[in-house]
């Protein structure tokens, strides 16, 4: 009776190997299947068109962030070509006021009163968009990021760099520069 249990269960594992490779052999055959070849293809197709789509999502950010960038500096220098074109009335009206004497100021105060009132309204606007006056005075020193140099001469009791003259006032735009200041610079080589 041993022997028949023990042949029994040589038959049953035998027929559980048979079994077993039936099955791995239809899982082979399954896996191998046109369906499978389709179902990875159309995987690969899905995540071709998830990495499109993430890129066109990535540029999209990228294109919006550059449009809000582009527009804040439209906005804050979108102006500098009207700026540009008004720094010449500043430029006349100083030159008006630096002309005047004071025998002219007694004679005609009240014309000279109404020029003084245009110039600060004008400041107020330059002021109110971002536009400041770089007003150098004679004895600063010579900074080539803010101010353009007409002419050099050697001037006593002066260093080299130093400014001597100012010709005409410059301009920033916020943090731009609109027009330099125009300066006459020391050319002394010993204070």
């Amino acid at each position: 009776m041993a022997k028949a249990k023990k042949q029994d269960a040589m038959d049953d594992t035998a027929a559980t190997e048979s079994l077993m490779d039936e099955t791995l052999e239809d899982l082979e055959n399954e896996a191998l299947s046109p369906e499978d070849d389709e179902i990875e293809a159309l995987r690969a197709e899905r995540d071709e068109f998830k990495d499109r789509f993430m890129r066109a999502l990535a540029d999209a950010e990228n294109i919006r962030k550059r449009s809000e960038r582009d527009r804040r500096e439209a906005e804050k220098y979108g102006g500098s070509r009207l700026a540009r074109d008004m720094l010449p009335i500043y430029d006349n009206l100083k030159r008006a006021l630096d002309a005047a004497t004071e025998e002219q100021r007694e004679a005609a105060g009240a014309l000279l009163e109404g020029v003084e009132l245009t110039m600060r309204e004008l400041l107020k606007v330059f002021a109110k968009h971002g536009i400041e006056v770089i007003a150098p005075e004679p004895g600063d020193k010579f900074d080539p990021k803010f101010h353009e140099s007409m002419f050099e001469a050697p001037v006593p009791g002066t260093k080299a760099g130093e400014i001597i003259q100012v010709t005409q006032d410059g301009f920033m735009l916020h943090e731009r520069l609109l027009r330099a200041a125009q300066v006459g610079v020391s050319s002394n080589t010993a204070g």
